[in-house]
């Protein structure tokens, strides 16, 4: 995906980048493939891959929920930076924490946040189950693109949601059985967005999560863990 065709396929997501945001994701991406010579930040170097299957995915999330207010937003498994950092450079309104587990990656996130001097974002190097003990309902949105199953996720996630507000896990192939998990966790699906990303066609889901009052429920019983998964 070439930049052309980026912006072309942002205009159709009502996303319209100015000068300076795009100058931020060329630093980005900059920094991306200079930080993947010393540690593993994504197998993915490729800058029309990049910006395809790390920058417009990313801001897909803007295809089932408005991202131009005020939100508070935790990304759980950020990893290097996906959705977090990118939805920071665009929607700049958000108020955004980075989760990740992996100190390493913490340290590159610190350091993009502060070349590109991205205001109102935080990390955090912690598991997700960990942070959620002192941090519940505390996000108007929690996302985790291609993180772990939907079942876990959930648990993991919900309880750090406000009430009434919402959880938005990125998916390439939506699995089943996790019903029984929203039940439990008091929370009901709004919406579900599939699409294929342009170019390659690949798979993509979204789903808007509602959180629809506070739950007693902690975290998986089966200690499954947070890993980053395909796309």
């Amino acid at each position: 995906m070439n930049l052309n065709k980026f912006l072309e396929e942002l205009e159709k997501i009502n996303i319209y980048p100015t000068d300076q945001q795009l100058k931020q994701l060329e630093k980005y991406y900059e920094l991306i493939v200079e930080y993947n010579k010393v540690m593993n930040l994504t197998g993915i170097t490729n800058k029309e891959q990049v910006y395809l299957k790390h920058f417009y995915d990313s801001l897909t999330l803007n295809k089932i929920i408005d991202l131009n207010k005020e939100y508070s937003l935790c990304d759980i498994g950020s990893g290097a930076g996906f959705p977090g950092i990118v939805l920071k450079i665009i929607f700049p309104k958000l108020k955004i924490t980075l989760l990740d587990s992996l100190n390493k990656r913490i340290e590159f996130l610190n350091i993009v946040i502060k070349e590109l001097k991205l205001q109102d974002i935080e990390t955090e190097s912690i598991r997700v189950e960990e942070f959620g003990k002192n941090n519940r309902e505390k996000y108007d949105i929690v996302t985790a693109r291609a993180v772990a199953p939907l079942t876990i996720l959930l648990e993991y996630a919900i309880p750090l949601v406000k009430e009434h507000k919402y959880f938005i896990p990125m998916k390439a192939n939506l699995e089943t059985g996790y019903q029984n998990a929203l039940k439990i966790l008091n929370s009901k699906i709004l919406k579900i967005e599939e699409f294929k990303l342009p170019v390659e066609q690949s798979q993509r889901t979204l789903l808007l999560i509602q959180k629809e009052k506070k739950t007693n429920k902690l975290f998986p019983r089966n200690n499954s863990k947070i890993k980053k998964q395909p796309l």
